[in-house]
């Protein structure tokens, strides 16, 4: 979850609270062995690629692959995920039957955690069971000692009532690791659905609640006639909460949440929670220093921690105990908590094949130990020679650009410069190992060797606070299908997964992996120097290195990409939201720009047609085509309020009618319905 970490940890090319993935299709080979990436019955021709160029490269894939039950989105990212999650199935059902899983191994660890999650005859059997413990202390508070107890025990294990705690580089001193404190403790996805009065807003507040207690009902503890009070009150904390958070757009500033001081200061700042007790019990009794990412959220919750009756707060803690580790118990409780997160808040009418979810668990809880041996069997070691090459000649062109720029000055661009020409790169998997020679799993209930991973991940994080940071540490798992930007790190990372076809495609031709791998590589490279990027230094710090005139400038330069996304209209009244999605849609427009001119410095006029298509246009073709998707319109809903990335649709349609190249390729007139004129299309980088 983006949750559990620092929200501006790192810039994803794609959301990660959601799978991602795409097809590939490899068609015969022509000329130089080059095969012909792009499947021109995907296109749909009867669309003018100058009136909706999305529908016109995708239209025939989106008519012949309807969206599937367990999926809310499904395109490019998602079938890459799912041949990914077939990949990950043969290498754990191969792990159960290995001679090399012997006890303390990985391999052993790895196949019990999975046997585990398979075991439906116990799992039915024990039902909620081995969460009793967890549940007789929760019901044992008698103070408000007992409740900071118990809520940092339930942190322990990755369950976050009233707050998240973890490690991350320090803002402004990006050599250390220190503790972090966000804001949390709801159970919907965002804050503003507790206090927005649109119509979805309501139903979903009315539908929460029933959730709620449906979930508390199945649990057996509560008596028919009270279980609604109940989860009236446990709304009314979340809905205390939500009211003390910050927005997603007031948290895309990273000075508005950089607040270090240390533990006393902390303790002065909200008296009421004893912060000494806390950091004793997660195992962090001599922190040093914190930064509290939302200091009127924390002088909230300990005004609440006194002013909450203990039952309101035993019946809160005890649901959200549930609702955490309600995909991991039997059928019924699994069934209620698909009902509404993947139902009634993203639209999915199926679940997924119960094989389907425990390897993608497995996955997740077990991640560089399974990345260990998903690298070995599945990525090939050319394909970091040819990455190596695009991402070279991708940081030569951007250099170029910074050079050209004419809003930018002087000083600022040899800045610029330093600053991309230290970004570090990571392809495939980390050089370094994570041990999980600590980490317990056995043949226990499925249910405890999910809380077990949680808690070693959980000591894991803790114990890197107020240590210099470990450059070698990846943030995403090899199998994992994404990429991203880390500005503390100042580096670009590309795990193995997404290193196949559409997105990259070692035998396919320059234009067709510029189009699709390297506009990623754009994309997170121009997070460097996004509206958050830019605000960190080479070396990862918070600091400013632009002059007062230039940062003007780029301010107004930005103001054109919030009002155009504000402007394109989803489900017929629905916007997206400019301001929320403004760093995403810059790293888009850098993606295309970028990468289409280091295609061109590459071709050298040697430009070969396939298929009839000039390399120009399969570029934008193969653009188009990692972001296909399908989506429902309750996901997309969700997503307009939620996520900082656009929508796929106005995630090539904009991009594209702003890129020159585009118009000349594909011989749009000024006639055509998404024509933009020359003096107000938007370059940035």
């Amino acid at each position: 979850m983006i949750l559990k970490t620092n929200l501006l940890l790192f810039s994803s090319v794609v959301a990660l609270i959601t799978a991602c993935s795409n097809e590939s299709t490899n068609n015969s080979e022509v000329n130089n062995m080059t095969v012909k990436s792009i499947n021109p019955a995907n296109l749909d021709t009867t669309v003018a690629p100058g009136s909706d160029f999305y529908m016109y490269a995708n239209g025939n894939w989106l008519k012949n692959n309807p969206i599937k039950e367990e999926y809310s989105v499904f395109g490019s990212f998602h079938k890459l995920d799912e041949d990914n999650t077939n990949m990950l199935k043969e290498l754990f059902d191969n792990a159960i039957n290995s001679k090399d899983a012997k006890e303390g191994t990985d391999i052993k660890k790895i196949a019990d955690f999975y046997s585990s999650g398979l075991d439906t005859l116990t799992i039915e059997k024990l039902k909620i069971e081995p969460l009793v413990p967890y549940f007789n202390e929760i019901s044992a508070i008698k103070n408000t000692k007992d409740l900071i107890n118990k809520i940092a025990k339930l942190h322990t294990i990755q369950v976050y009532p009233v707050f998240y705690i973890y490690g991350n580089q320090d803002d402004k001193n990006s050599k250390m690791v220190i503790g972090q404190i966000m804001q949390g403790g709801i159970g919907l996805p965002d804050r503003d659905y507790y206090l927005s009065n649109d119509k979805q807003s309501k139903i979903l507040r009315k539908e929460y609640v029933k959730y709620i207690v449906n979930l508390l009902s199945l649990s057996g503890k509560y008596k028919e006639n009270e279980v609604e009070k109940i989860a009236n009150n446990i709304m009314k904390i979340e809905t205390q909460l939500a009211k003390a958070s910050m927005t997603r757009v007031e948290m895309r500033d990273p000075q508005k949440l950089y607040h270090k001081m240390n533990l006393a200061e902390l303790q002065k700042l909200s008296p009421d929670f004893d912060w000494g007790l806390y950091f004793n019990l997660i195992g962090k009794p001599d922190i040093k220093e914190i930064n509290v990412n939302q200091p009127d959220f924390i002088k909230e919750i300990g005004k609440m921690t006194n002013s909450i009756p203990i039952n309101d707060w035993k019946d809160y803690l005890s649901f959200h105990l549930l609702n955490s580790f309600a995909p991991y118990l039997s059928n019924d409780f699994e069934k209620v908590h698909f009902g509404f997160y993947g139902t009634i808040l993203s639209g999915k009418t199926k679940m997924k094949d119960r094989w389907k979810r425990i390897v993608e668990a497995t996955s997740g809880m077990l991640g560089e130990a399974v990345g260990k041996i998903y690298v070995e069997k599945y990525f090939p070691a050319e394909s970091k020679t040819r990455m190596l090459e695009l991402v070279k000649n991708l940081k030569a062109t951007l250099k170029e650009h910074i050079q050209a720029l004419t809003w930018m000055t002087p000083e600022t661009k040899v800045k610029a410069v330093e600053k991309l020409e230290t970004i570090n790169l990571k392809i495939g998997y980390p050089d370094k190992w994570r041990d999980y020679s600590k980490l317990i799993i056995s043949k226990q209930p499925y249910v405890l060797n999910v809380i077990s991973a949680e808690n070693f991940e959980f000591k894991r994080k803790i114990s890197e606070i107020d240590k210099p940071v470990e450059r070698a540490k990846w943030d995403m798992t090899p199998q994992t299908v994404n990429a991203y930007y880390n500005p503390n790190m100042n580096e670009i990372v590309f795990p193995a997964a997404i290193l196949q076809p559409p997105f990259f495609n070692k035998d396919a031709d320059d234009a067709v992996n510029y189009g699709g791998i390297g506009a990623v590589i754009g994309h997170e490279m121009t997070h460097g120097f996004d509206d958050q990027g830019c605000q960190y230094d080479k070396d990862g710090n918070l600091k400013n290195w632009w002059t007062k005139q230039d940062i003007e400038n780029f301010k107004k330069q930005n103001a054109p990409i919030v009002d155009v996304y504000n402007n394109y209209v989803m489900l017929d009244t629905l916007h997206v939201n400019g301001k929320l999605t403004l760093g995403e849609n810059i790293a888009d427009f850098g993606g295309v720009s970028i990468s289409l001119d280091a295609l061109k410095n590459k071709l050298k006029g040697d430009e070969k047609n396939i298929d009839g298509f000039t390399p120009i246009q399969r570029f934008y073709l193969s653009f188009a085509e990692i972001w296909r998707q399908q989506i429902r319109n309750q996901e997309l809903m969700r997503r307009l309020k939620e996520d900082v990335h656009s929508p796929a649709r106005a995630r090539v349609n904009i991009p594209v009618y702003h890129s020159d190249d585009f118009y000349k390729a594909f011989n749009v007139k000024e006639t055509d319905a998404r024509f933009v004129s020359v003096d107000k299309r938007i370059r940035i980088w």
